[in-house]
């Protein structure tokens, strides 16, 4: 039988996955190498991240607590500082009579297509309420300066009961008027005064008509007191009218259009009671007014109020149509260019109401009025 013999080792092929195992091992050295790790290094060798990054731990101390505020002192009200005492005032001269701001134009008497609004009037200087020249009083000369001075003696004088009154009774008093306008005079003209009191109160009304036509017409309503004659209201009327209202418990006069409220002073009266009023004071007390002496009396008209001094005249004798009377003329004359001439004439036979009135205005034209005719009235109830 044949022998068969085995093939030498050399012969033999190795297997494949040694060389594998080899490559793998190599290709493990290489990349050990590169990393810089040798297979033979014992222990632990420090990376570079090792050296790069370290980590600290900082504790922050907590903020000191802070002290508590001190408590604020309770502010004390400082005392208001004393203010000076005023200097004493001066007296004021006597013989300084109050001057309007600045003028006025004259009225037309009998025109009634006036624009009022263009007619304002300057209101009464205050200084004239600080001397008192709203009273009645007596005192000589014929110019302003004596008429407030004679009114500043007199304030005391003008006190409720201080000055003998004598009011008259009701009646209507009518006349004859004549006026002039320009250059072109007119006749026809009627005036009539209807005065009513009941011995608390009156009604007064003066007017001017021509053919049955009002051509003006002046009404002052109030209440008889222990000064006399005390207005309440005034109005003016033409083809509209404008009033004045004394408020007494103000101590002020109002006017309807507007114009500034002045200071209301003792006595005061208006364009028309005034008439009456003067009557009222020569018929209480005749001798208390001798020739030359002057009347003083704040008197509102429908936009201003204004002290008014009235010169006594002389007793003489006047004729009128309703007869001879014996009168006392009173004259107030214009201060300024543009104020009113106003001439009076009361008669005692007839407790001293007017029997002949004139108002004069600046540039000549006039109304006089002269009586023909009292009707004595009994005041309605």
């Amino acid at each position: 039988m044949p022998t068969l013999a085995s093939p030498a080792a050399s012969d033999v092929p190795r297997p494949p996955w040694r060389a594998l195992a080899l490559l793998t091992l190599a290709v493990i050295a290489a990349h050990l190498a590169l990393l810089g790790v040798t297979p033979v290094s014992v222990g632990t060798r420090q990376t570079p991240l090792d050296t790069k990054f370290t980590t600290r731990t900082i504790v922050i101390a907590p903020p000191p607590a802070a002290a508590p505020p001190a408590p604020m002192a309770e502010a004390k009200p400082q005392p208001l500082p004393t203010p000076p005492r005023p200097a004493p005032r001066p007296p004021r001269p006597a013989a300084t009579a109050p001057e309007p701001t600045h003028e006025h134009a004259p009225q037309n008497l009998l025109a009634q297509n006036a624009i009022d609004a263009g007619e304002a009037e300057a209101p009464a200087s205050p200084d004239a309420s600080d001397a008192g020249t709203s009273a009645t009083g007596t005192g000589t000369g014929d110019s302003a300066a004596a008429g407030a001075a004679a009114a500043n003696e007199a304030s005391a004088a003008n006190m409720p009961g201080a000055v003998p009154l004598h009011i008259p009774g009701s009646v209507r008093l009518a006349f004859a008027a004549t006026a002039q306008v320009g250059t072109t005079p007119m006749s026809g003209v009627f005036g009539e005064l209807v005065w009513m009191q009941d011995a608390e109160h009156y009604d007064a009304r003066l007017s001017l008509t021509f053919l049955f036509k009002t051509l003006r017409r002046w009404t002052s309503t109030g209440a008889i007191g222990k000064t006399g004659i005390e207005p309440l209201r005034f109005s003016d009327t033409r083809k509209t009218e404008v009033a004045s209202h004394f408020a007494r418990d103000q101590g002020l006069v109002i006017f309807s259009n507007n114009t500034p409220s002045v200071m209301l002073l003792a006595g005061a009266q208006d364009r028309l009671s005034v008439l009456l009023q003067l009557g009222a004071l020569l018929a209480g007390d005749p001798l208390r007014y001798p020739p030359g002496s002057v009347i003083a009396v704040q008197t509102v008209g429908p936009r201003d109020a204004e002290i008014w001094t009235f010169n006594v005249g002389e007793e003489e004798q006047l004729s009128v149509p309703a007869g001879n009377f014996t009168v006392r003329k009173l004259t107030r004359n214009p201060r300024l260019p543009f104020d009113d001439k106003v001439e009076v004439w009361l008669s005692p036979e007839l407790a001293y109401l007017p029997v002949r009135l004139r108002l004069t205005q600046a540039g000549g034209d006039f109304v006089e009025m002269q009586l023909r005719e009292q009707v004595p009235l009994r005041p309605s109830n």
